[in-house]
């Protein structure tokens, strides 16, 4: 059975988080990190030298204003009103452009494309691939990039799984992550309409560690 999504307390859930933790949008500078560790895993290059991207997911804001500080037209949406204001009125003037919105919805009714969409940890971990994927395909320019990462699946756990608000007391809120095996993943880019696909897991600086998932497709060229 497919997750059912409740988007209105998804958004409550995202709210919560982003209070928790909104003066790392004031206090931090830009930052551009693929995985869960500082100094680790490759950088920008993932992305190509795209004149445009948009992140889907894009909390903090901190990763677009690393973009627009390169000259790139930075989009971002999020769905929590709390971190899209927060967002959006510390990197603003940057010329990072902020939007809320349900993923979905925005990439259904948004009229521009982009040279590189991308998710850190984001949007793409909590969204069903199957709606997601060919959205950003069609948004996409001639042979432009989707980049994300967020951590492995867990050996035998996959598809959507369910996740609670912080700790087990309190109103329900929870939202879905979604976990597929490297290979699993570039399946369903290639049937979502991208011509190639690599997913691999790229290992922790510290043995033992959480290693991290990171995925690159590329849709057909003009």
């Amino acid at each position: 059975m497919p997750a059912q999504h409740d988007i209105e307390s998804e958004r409550e859930l995202w709210d919560t988080y982003a209070a928790g933790i909104k003066d790392d949008v004031f206090d931090a500078g830009p930052v551009f990190r693929w995985t869960q560790y500082a100094d680790h895993g490759p950088g920008l290059e993932l992305l190509g030298s795209p004149a445009s991207a948009l992140e889907i997911g894009c909390g903090t804001g901190r990763a677009l204003a690393t973009l627009a500080e390169q000259g790139v037209k930075a989009t971002g949406v999020d769905l929590s009103p709390v971190m899209a204001e927060k967002a959006a009125e510390r990197w603003g003037p940057s010329g990072v452009r902020i939007h809320c919105a349900e993923v979905l919805d925005y990439l259904s009714g948004a009229d521009e494309t982009w040279d590189a969409v991308y998710s850190m940890f984001g949007a793409v971990w909590f969204t069903d691939p199957l709606k997601l994927f060919p959205l950003i395909a069609s948004r996409l320019n001639p042979g432009g990039v989707l980049v994300f990462s967020q951590p492995p699946a867990i050996p035998g756990t996959y598809g959507p799984q369910g996740m609670y608000k912080g700790g087990f007391a309190g109103r329900a809120l929870y939202t879905y992550r979604y976990s597929y095996t490297p290979r699993r993943w570039a399946g369903l880019l290639l049937r979502s309409g991208f011509e190639s696909a690599d997913a691999a897991v790229l290992d922790a600086p510290t043995e033992g560690h959480i290693g991290t998932l990171i995925v690159t497709a590329r849709t057909p060229s003009a």
